[in-house]
Protein backbone atom coordinates (compact mmCIF):
# COMPACT_ATOMS: atom_id res chain seq x y z
CA UNK A 1 0.00 0.00 0.00
CA UNK A 2 2.76 2.48 0.84
CA UNK A 3 4.23 2.53 -2.67
CA UNK A 4 0.88 3.54 -4.12
CA UNK A 5 0.04 5.97 -1.32
CA UNK A 6 -1.04 9.39 -2.58
CA UNK A 7 -0.05 11.28 0.58
CA UNK A 8 3.53 12.54 0.71
CA UNK A 9 3.88 12.36 4.49
CA UNK A 10 2.91 8.70 4.50
CA UNK A 11 4.97 7.94 1.40
CA UNK A 12 8.10 9.42 3.00
CA UNK A 13 7.83 7.26 6.15
CA UNK A 14 10.21 4.37 6.79
CA UNK A 15 8.37 1.10 6.13
CA UNK A 16 8.35 0.14 9.82
CA UNK A 17 6.64 3.39 10.80
CA UNK A 18 4.12 3.15 8.00
CA UNK A 19 3.30 -0.37 9.21
CA UNK A 20 2.26 1.09 12.59
CA UNK A 21 -0.34 3.26 10.88
CA UNK A 22 -1.50 1.03 8.03
CA UNK A 23 -3.99 -1.16 9.97
CA UNK A 24 -5.87 1.96 11.05
CA UNK A 25 -5.97 3.84 7.73
CA UNK A 26 -9.25 4.00 5.83
CA UNK A 27 -9.82 5.84 2.55
CA UNK A 28 -12.60 8.41 2.82
CA UNK A 29 -14.21 10.68 0.24
CA UNK A 30 -13.92 14.41 0.91
CA UNK A 31 -16.91 16.50 -0.21
CA UNK A 32 -16.80 20.28 -0.52
CA UNK A 33 -17.96 21.88 2.69
CA UNK A 34 -17.26 18.87 4.91
CA UNK A 35 -15.87 19.89 8.30
CA UNK A 36 -13.20 17.35 9.20
CA UNK A 37 -12.37 18.98 12.53
CA UNK A 38 -14.88 21.34 14.18
CA UNK A 39 -13.53 24.20 16.27
CA UNK A 40 -13.16 23.69 20.02
CA UNK A 41 -14.14 20.03 19.82
CA UNK A 42 -12.04 17.00 20.83
CA UNK A 43 -10.30 15.63 17.74
CA UNK A 44 -11.52 12.07 17.16
CA UNK A 45 -9.72 11.32 13.91
CA UNK A 46 -6.91 12.67 11.76
CA UNK A 47 -6.76 12.74 7.97
CA UNK A 48 -3.82 12.36 5.61
CA UNK A 49 -5.07 14.06 2.45
CA UNK A 50 -4.62 12.09 -0.76
CA UNK A 51 -6.48 14.35 -3.19
CA UNK A 52 -8.29 17.64 -2.75
CA UNK A 53 -7.72 20.66 -0.52
CA UNK A 54 -8.63 21.33 3.10
CA UNK A 55 -8.69 24.89 4.46
CA UNK A 56 -7.79 25.61 8.06
CA UNK A 57 -10.09 28.46 9.04
CA UNK A 58 -9.89 30.73 12.06
CA UNK A 59 -13.39 31.64 13.27
CA UNK A 60 -13.97 34.45 15.80
CA UNK A 61 -16.78 34.63 18.34
CA UNK A 62 -18.59 37.15 16.14
CA UNK A 63 -18.40 34.70 13.16
CA UNK A 64 -15.66 36.64 11.33
CA UNK A 65 -13.36 34.11 9.67
CA UNK A 66 -10.29 33.82 7.49
CA UNK A 67 -8.15 31.02 6.12
CA UNK A 68 -4.92 30.47 8.05
CA UNK A 69 -3.67 27.31 6.35
CA UNK A 70 -4.01 24.99 3.36
CA UNK A 71 -3.54 21.22 3.39
CA UNK A 72 -3.33 18.94 0.37
CA UNK A 73 -1.56 15.71 -0.50
CA UNK A 74 1.59 17.03 1.18
CA UNK A 75 0.08 17.01 4.66
CA UNK A 76 -2.36 16.00 7.32
CA UNK A 77 -5.33 17.43 9.17
CA UNK A 78 -5.18 17.03 12.94
CA UNK A 79 -1.75 18.43 13.82
CA UNK A 80 -2.88 19.31 17.40
CA UNK A 81 -2.84 15.55 18.11
CA UNK A 82 0.92 15.56 17.47
CA UNK A 83 1.30 18.33 20.05
CA UNK A 84 -0.87 16.63 22.68
CA UNK A 85 -3.34 19.53 22.42
CA UNK A 86 -6.49 17.48 21.90
CA UNK A 87 -8.48 20.20 20.10
CA UNK A 88 -8.12 23.53 18.31
CA UNK A 89 -10.08 26.79 18.00
CA UNK A 90 -9.68 26.54 14.21
CA UNK A 91 -11.88 24.58 11.81
CA UNK A 92 -10.72 22.18 9.07
CA UNK A 93 -13.07 22.57 6.09
CA UNK A 94 -12.90 20.79 2.72
CA UNK A 95 -12.39 23.31 -0.07
CA UNK A 96 -11.94 20.95 -3.04
CA UNK A 97 -13.33 17.43 -3.25
CA UNK A 98 -10.99 14.49 -3.01
CA UNK A 99 -9.86 11.61 -0.83
CA UNK A 100 -8.09 11.18 2.49
CA UNK A 101 -6.66 8.36 4.58
CA UNK A 102 -8.32 8.75 7.97
CA UNK A 103 -7.48 7.05 11.25
CA UNK A 104 -8.54 7.42 14.90
CA UNK A 105 -6.61 10.08 16.78
CA UNK A 106 -6.09 7.63 19.63
CA UNK A 107 -4.43 5.13 17.27
CA UNK A 108 -2.07 7.81 15.98
CA UNK A 109 -1.16 8.85 19.54
CA UNK A 110 -0.38 5.23 20.38
CA UNK A 111 1.83 4.90 17.29
CA UNK A 112 3.67 8.10 18.19
CA UNK A 113 4.43 6.67 21.60
CA UNK A 114 5.86 3.52 20.01
CA UNK A 115 8.03 5.34 17.46
CA UNK A 116 9.89 8.56 18.32
CA UNK A 117 11.10 8.57 14.71
CA UNK A 118 7.51 8.71 13.45
CA UNK A 119 6.76 11.50 15.90
CA UNK A 120 9.77 13.52 14.73
CA UNK A 121 8.75 13.08 11.10
CA UNK A 122 5.24 14.38 11.70
CA UNK A 123 6.45 17.19 13.96
CA UNK A 124 8.52 18.45 11.05
CA UNK A 125 5.26 18.82 9.14
CA UNK A 126 3.74 20.64 12.12
CA UNK A 127 6.65 23.08 11.87
CA UNK A 128 6.03 23.58 8.13
CA UNK A 129 2.34 24.26 8.79
CA UNK A 130 3.28 26.83 11.44
CA UNK A 131 5.64 28.50 8.97
CA UNK A 132 2.80 28.57 6.43
CA UNK A 133 0.58 30.32 9.00
CA UNK A 134 3.23 32.97 9.71
CA UNK A 135 3.77 33.47 5.97
CA UNK A 136 0.02 33.97 5.58
CA UNK A 137 0.01 36.56 8.36
CA UNK A 138 2.90 38.37 6.68
CA UNK A 139 1.14 38.27 3.30
CA UNK A 140 -2.12 39.55 4.78
CA UNK A 141 -0.41 42.40 6.58
CA UNK A 142 2.29 43.53 4.17
CA UNK A 143 1.47 42.53 0.58
CA UNK A 144 -0.96 43.94 -1.96
CA UNK A 145 -4.17 42.07 -2.74
CA UNK A 146 -2.85 41.04 -6.17
CA UNK A 147 0.20 39.44 -4.54
CA UNK A 148 -1.92 37.69 -1.93
CA UNK A 149 -4.28 36.38 -4.59
CA UNK A 150 -1.37 35.12 -6.69
CA UNK A 151 0.11 33.38 -3.63
CA UNK A 152 -3.19 31.72 -2.78
CA UNK A 153 -3.72 30.53 -6.36
CA UNK A 154 -0.21 29.08 -6.43
CA UNK A 155 -0.77 27.24 -3.16
CA UNK A 156 -4.06 25.77 -4.42
CA UNK A 157 -2.44 24.90 -7.76
CA UNK A 158 0.30 23.07 -5.86
CA UNK A 159 -2.33 20.83 -4.33
CA UNK A 160 -4.25 19.88 -7.47
CA UNK A 161 -3.48 17.45 -10.27
CA UNK A 162 -4.64 19.77 -13.05
CA UNK A 163 -5.01 23.48 -13.65
CA UNK A 164 -8.68 23.84 -12.68
CA UNK A 165 -9.57 25.13 -9.23
CA UNK A 166 -13.16 24.93 -7.98
CA UNK A 167 -13.89 28.27 -6.30
CA UNK A 168 -16.20 31.28 -6.23
CA UNK A 169 -15.69 34.98 -5.53
CA UNK A 170 -17.58 34.60 -2.28
CA UNK A 171 -15.29 31.82 -1.12
CA UNK A 172 -12.16 33.66 -2.25
CA UNK A 173 -13.15 36.84 -0.42
CA UNK A 174 -13.82 34.80 2.72
CA UNK A 175 -10.52 32.94 2.56
CA UNK A 176 -8.45 36.06 1.82
CA UNK A 177 -10.39 38.29 4.21
CA UNK A 178 -11.15 40.99 1.61
CA UNK A 179 -14.31 42.61 0.27
CA UNK A 180 -15.82 41.21 -2.91
CA UNK A 181 -15.50 44.37 -5.06
CA UNK A 182 -11.73 44.52 -4.49
CA UNK A 183 -11.36 40.82 -5.14
CA UNK A 184 -13.45 41.02 -8.31
CA UNK A 185 -11.17 43.75 -9.64
CA UNK A 186 -8.02 41.71 -8.95
CA UNK A 187 -9.48 38.55 -10.52
CA UNK A 188 -10.58 40.53 -13.57
CA UNK A 189 -7.07 41.97 -13.98
CA UNK A 190 -5.59 38.45 -13.93
CA UNK A 191 -8.14 37.29 -16.45
CA UNK A 192 -7.53 40.17 -18.87
CA UNK A 193 -3.79 39.42 -18.67
CA UNK A 194 -4.38 35.79 -19.65
CA UNK A 195 -3.08 34.48 -16.33
CA UNK A 196 -6.35 32.77 -15.46
CA UNK A 197 -9.65 31.89 -17.07
CA UNK A 198 -12.89 31.60 -15.17
CA UNK A 199 -16.31 30.15 -15.67
CA UNK A 200 -19.05 29.45 -13.19
CA UNK A 201 -17.47 27.82 -10.14
CA UNK A 202 -14.17 27.04 -11.89
CA UNK A 203 -10.97 29.07 -12.16
CA UNK A 204 -8.26 27.76 -14.52
CA UNK A 205 -4.57 28.59 -14.11
CA UNK A 206 -3.16 29.50 -17.53
CA UNK A 207 0.18 31.11 -16.67
CA UNK A 208 1.83 29.87 -13.47
CA UNK A 209 5.07 31.74 -14.19
CA UNK A 210 3.20 35.04 -14.21
CA UNK A 211 1.64 34.18 -10.85
CA UNK A 212 5.10 33.50 -9.43
CA UNK A 213 6.29 36.91 -10.61
CA UNK A 214 3.29 38.67 -9.09
CA UNK A 215 3.44 36.76 -5.80
CA UNK A 216 7.15 37.53 -5.43
CA UNK A 217 8.53 37.03 -1.93
CA UNK A 218 5.08 36.35 -0.47
CA UNK A 219 5.30 32.78 -1.81
CA UNK A 220 7.94 30.12 -1.29
CA UNK A 221 9.17 30.06 2.30
CA UNK A 222 6.90 27.26 3.63
CA UNK A 223 7.44 25.39 0.36
CA UNK A 224 11.21 25.54 0.84
CA UNK A 225 10.87 24.31 4.43
CA UNK A 226 8.82 21.35 3.24
CA UNK A 227 11.46 20.51 0.66
CA UNK A 228 14.21 20.83 3.28
CA UNK A 229 12.56 18.68 5.93
CA UNK A 230 10.23 16.23 4.23
CA UNK A 231 10.10 16.16 0.43
CA UNK A 232 11.41 13.23 -1.57
CA UNK A 233 11.33 12.13 -5.23
CA UNK A 234 7.55 11.81 -5.47
CA UNK A 235 5.57 11.47 -8.70
CA UNK A 236 2.26 13.16 -7.98
CA UNK A 237 0.52 16.50 -8.28
CA UNK A 238 3.45 18.25 -6.65
CA UNK A 239 6.15 16.89 -8.95
CA UNK A 240 5.23 18.97 -11.97
CA UNK A 241 7.68 21.72 -11.08
CA UNK A 242 11.42 21.89 -11.29
CA UNK A 243 13.48 22.49 -8.15
CA UNK A 244 13.52 26.20 -8.93
CA UNK A 245 9.70 26.26 -9.07
CA UNK A 246 8.65 25.16 -5.59
CA UNK A 247 5.36 23.27 -5.44
CA UNK A 248 4.17 22.13 -2.00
Amino acid sequence: MQRTCMNRLLLALPAADFALLQPHLELMTLSVGDVLIPANTPIRQVAFVAQGIVSLVSVAADTQQIEVGLVGCEGMVGVPVLLDAGQTPDEARVQALGLAYVMPAAALSEALGRSPRLHRHLLRYAHVLAVQATATALANGRYRLEQRLARWLLMCHDRTEGDELPTTHQFLSLMLGVNRPGLTAAVSTFERSGIIQRQRGILTICNRKALLVIAGASYGVPEAEYDRLIAGPVENALSRSASSDLRV
